[in-house]
């Protein structure tokens, strides 16, 4: 790690118990923890993938929602920071029996985790347990409200391939109205001086969008036209009460990402997308494989940022050079 990231790391403070959200972080606790990410993905480049750093802490991942990348990912942050991790489906536990989420949390924490990892589909629930339990609560996405941690991969990603954030113009194209991605990631982007574009069909806009420092267009052409970045997001049928669109052809036809569309973009434009993808609806094999892509990097940098939003929360007592 250089001394500028070490120096950068040791001046902003982390005092937070819990990760519930990017609206109330300061862009200086955001480039807080892409600094100690750019850290951690160090490790994740050795033969001995491990650190000492959580050595005797708990952190139990509670799912209320299917997820791939988001739990394996924390599952594998948590081992490589030597913490022991345990996995909890609602699908195998005792919600099935009627237990509520209350309760459960606190038979959980009378196990003494240090740190729970909660996905859930209704918004604000993290919270509830954040007011009531000492462990720390990490949010890994509620309903259609925020999903911190991949807010902050996404702004890892960027950075990296980008090297900055100011005046830069990012794209995000699809279901806005539904997305806890792209709330996230409009906090944090235009937290970070980014210029935010937001492009869908009217009935996947939120109403009053503007308001969040955002530009609305109409059209995906006009939203990939000039773009440093361009997030596609899919449509979240599952939070939706009815259809908002004619058919999945219609919509692939007016806001899939094709090579086409692409052609409007800076020839160094970058696309990105949070997962799963909708191969042929929201973005093309050809654009999703393709020379712009950094899809599997915002994979890859998931689990250095999640080890850094651990560390932060459960390991400052030991330093921030004893992570390493």
């Amino acid at each position: 790690m250089s001394e500028t990231l070490t120096h950068a790391a040791k001046e902003i403070s982390w005092d937070k118990k819990d990760l519930l959200d990017i609206k109330s972080l300061s862009a200086d606790e955001i480039e807080l923890v892409l600094n100690t990410a750019e850290s951690f993905k160090q490790i994740s480049e050795r033969d001995i993938k491990k650190v000492p750093t959580l050595r005797g802490k708990t952190v139990i991942t509670l799912f209320y929602e299917a997820s791939t990348r988001t739990r394996v990912s924390f599952e594998i942050a948590g081992k490589r920071l030597s913490a022991d991790t345990v996995n909890i489906s609602t699908s195998t536990s005792s919600v099935q029996k009627g237990e509520t989420l209350i309760d459960m949390a606190k038979n959980l924490e009378a196990m003494a985790p240090d740190a729970i990892i909660m996905r859930h589909n209704v918004p604000g629930a993290p919270y509830i347990l954040a007011s009531r339990l000492a462990a720390s609560i990490i949010n890994a996405g509620d309903g259609a409200h925020e999903h911190p941690t991949q807010a902050l991969l996404d702004a890892f990603t960027i950075r990296e391939k980008k090297g900055r954030f100011e005046k830069l113009r990012v794209s995000l194209i699809g279901d806005i109205a539904h997305s806890r991605v792209a709330r996230s990631n409009i906090f944090c982007l235009t937290k970070l001086g980014a210029n935010v574009t937001v492009s869908g069909p009217a009935t996947m806009l939120p109403r009053y969008v503007e308001r969040l420092g955002v530009r609305v267009v109409s059209t995906i052409q006009e939203a990939v036209e000039g773009s440093d970045v361009i997030m596609m997001l899919r449509i979240q049928k599952e939070r939706m009460g009815k259809v908002l669109f004619p058919s999945t052809r219609d919509y692939s036809r007016f806001f899939g990402l094709t090579p086409d569309v692409m052609r409007g973009a800076l020839p160094d434009a970058i696309v990105m997308h949070p997962g799963p993808m909708n191969r042929g609806v929201e973005i093309s094999s050809e654009v999703a494989d393709g020379p712009y892509s950094v899809i599997l990097d915002q994979v890859t940098n998931g689990v250095a940022v999640r080890m850094a939003i651990l560390y932060l929360l459960l390991g400052r007592g030991g330093g921030y050079e004893d992570a390493h």
